[in-house]
């Protein structure tokens, strides 16, 4: 007879990630008349996995035939299962009327409306024109900007609107799902609440949209072939769904993709573990001129001035994102130092990482190079400089210049990763499949957790992905009749974390002090309290945020203080914090307004 668990709280569905997929199906499980528990890892204020970090650009297409036409050549030599790139590809054909329904935005075409050169939206947008039915792909955005968390903001207001249906959990994180041993129905989920292990019955239905693997260091090694990763997004995208889906016998798909991200193949500058690496999608005095990219034996790997796919560059007649080697440096000479101390350095870092060295011979020995291998890849530099081919890589001619004397420089640099697309194989109606193929009973999945994406990704993928299979997987489990009946306690329902960001009544002011708030950052409502007298910008306090605790504290620390020292608030933002930056200034601008 199987043993009854203690459950201490008792929902019709339980979603397990609170990103774009879990926000999207907790809502449309919601609306079916579901009462749904939301739970996530991370602590409140930096939910929103990849979704809130990335471009907010979701994939459309206008031409259904010519789209399928395009991801079955993405997807080639690989196999997916035609259902489901129909039901994949329907859902990017109707995103314009969805965006419009569901999420009460006017949908924004990246290509017709966004304001960059169409050479360089097309680039950006239609990644691999070497595919048929290219042309017919687009972005559709939910305002007319990027990489300002927009799309996320509004995922997260439609579950913040269903307050009285869905429950919201941080800092909880997800161990193992409960399964009846017999006919293999999930009944519901362990989940590590406050030092608590809290079994919640889900007599629905339980949705994994927990992200990726990124920041398992033991999966990256396994299944990407990394020794490390640097993330650009989430630092909470730790397997948890993955462990989970095997411990029930799910099977799994796509394990080895992954994406990247950058001006030089998927490569940021070297960041400590546990950080996220800062995003640099262009910077051309790290490419073009006297300056190239090395590893270990000191010679190049690739053209540093391709025009990668999310990282991916062509590897003869596939696109691939370039093997992760130990020791990645960018080396240049003074010349071309001086060339990047010209312009703007968005990096703040970049002087005090950079290693220098009077000769080649001893700066190969400063970076632990090969020294022989680094000096013959000078003298090929310089030859294919002075020729104006380069027979290693073909490199732009116009790209190339000799080295000359030193001083000469490196930089260590790291191999970055926007997201991984391996995980439990899901149908069309987002039922996690166990390894005979068969669903899993009670079991559903969306967003990067097993990704459909099976090998070249094109941007705006894993968007459509969340909003199609979110939607998906939420009705499907609110819809499920066969509900596990079992005695549950209620101890842990009705706990409800999310709230909406206003609550600054009990902020104090004196007389010379005027608050001011944003809507611009990553998290949400941002809020100052500014101090000004005799015209004077005396003081600038944030006192309510929920932006992120890495590049983001800097831009909160930092910003304030150069708008006090400027009284202004005309000030340089901090690099890879942009929007954090933009919300600070604008509530200062707000706060003097008042």
């Amino acid at each position: 007879m199987t043993k009854q668990t203690n459950w201490k709280a008792s929902y019709d569905v339980v979603v397990l990630g609170f990103g774009g997929a879990g926000a999207t199906a907790a809502r449309f499980a919601a609306d079916n008349g579901a009462k749904v528990l939301l739970a996530d890892i991370a602590p409140y204020g930096h939910e929103g996995g990849n979704t809130r970090y990335s471009a907010q650009l979701i994939g459309t297409g206008y031409d259904r035939k010519a789209l399928k036409k395009y991801y079955e050549g993405l997807t080639r030599p690989m196999n997916l299962p035609e259902d489901m790139v129909n039901i994949y590809v329907d859902g990017m054909v109707n995103t314009p009327e969805y965006v419009k329904k569901y999420l009460d935005a006017e949908p924004v075409s990246f290509m017709k409306d966004f304001d960059m050169p169409y050479e360089a939206k097309a680039a950006a947008c239609q990644e691999y024109p070497n595919l048929d039915g290219h042309k017919t792909y687009d972005y559709t955005m939910v305002h007319n900007g990027w990489f300002d968390a927009a799309l996320w903001k509004i995922l997260r207001q439609k579950v913040l609107d269903r307050k009285d249906k869905i429950d919201v959990w941080y800092d909880a994180r997800a161990l193992h799902l409960v399964q009846n041993p017999e006919n293999k129905v999930i009944k519901g989920v362990q989940i590590i609440k406050d030092g608590q292990k809290i079994n919640v019955l889900a007599k629905k239905g339980v949705i994994l949209t927990t992200g990726g693997f990124e920041n398992n260091k033991e999966m990256v090694q396994n299944y990407l072939g990394a020794s490390k990763l640097t993330p650009l997004g989430t630092l909470y995208n730790k397997g948890d769904g993955i462990k989970m889906a095997e411990e029930v016998g799910a099977k799994m798909w796509h394990m080895w993709n992954y994406e990247a991200l950058g001006f030089l193949h998927g490569l940021s500058f070297d960041t400590p573990e546990g950080e996220r690496s800062q995003l640099f999608l262009e910077w051309p005095q790290l490419n073009h001129g006297s300056i190239f990219m090395i590893v270990a034996d000191g010679k190049r790997y690739f053209d540093e001035t391709e025009h990668d796919r999310h990282g991916h560059i062509s590897d003869h007649d596939i696109w691939r994102v370039p093997k992760p080697y130990e020791k990645p440096y960018i080396v240049f000479d003074k010349a071309q130092y001086e060339d990047i101390h010209k312009g703007k350095i968005p990096y703040d870092e970049f002087d005090e990482k950079l290693i220098e060295a009077d000769s080649i011979e001893e700066l190969a020995k400063k970076i632990n190079v090969d020294i022989d291998g680094l000096k013959e890849q000078v003298k090929i530099f310089n030859k294919a400089a002075e020729n104006g081919k380069d027979i290693q890589f073909n490199r732009d001619p116009k790209s190339l210049r000799a080295f000359s004397d030193g001083p000469f420089y490196a930089i260590k640099m790291a191999y970055n990763v926007l997201n991984t697309q391996g995980g439990p194989e899901k149908d069309v109606k987002a039922e996690i499949l166990d390894t005979n193929e068969q669903p899993i009973p009670h079991l559903y999945g969306a967003g990067e957790l097993g990704g459909i994406c099976a090998n070249q990704y094109q941007g705006g993928g894993n968007l459509a992905e969340c909003l199609i299979f979110g939607k998906i997987a939420g009705e499907q489990a609110a819809s499920v009749d066969d509900e596990v009946s079992e005695a549950a306690s209620d101890q842990y329902n009705d706990i409800n974390e999310l709230v909406d960001g206003n609550k600054i009544d009990d902020i104090k002011l004196a007389e010379n002090q005027t608050l001011g708030s944003s809507d611009a950052g990553i998290g949400g409502k941002l809020v100052v309290r500014v101090t000004h007298a005799n015209g004077k910008i005396q003081n600038v306090e944030i006192v309510q945020n929920h932006e992120s605790e890495d590049i983001g504290k800097k831009a909160l620390e930092e910003i304030p203080r150069r708008i006090v020292k400027a009284n202004s608030t005309d000030v340089d933002a901090i690099s890879g914090a942009s929007a954090t930056s933009r919300a600070i200034k604008e509530a200062v601008k707000n706060a003097l307004k008042n």
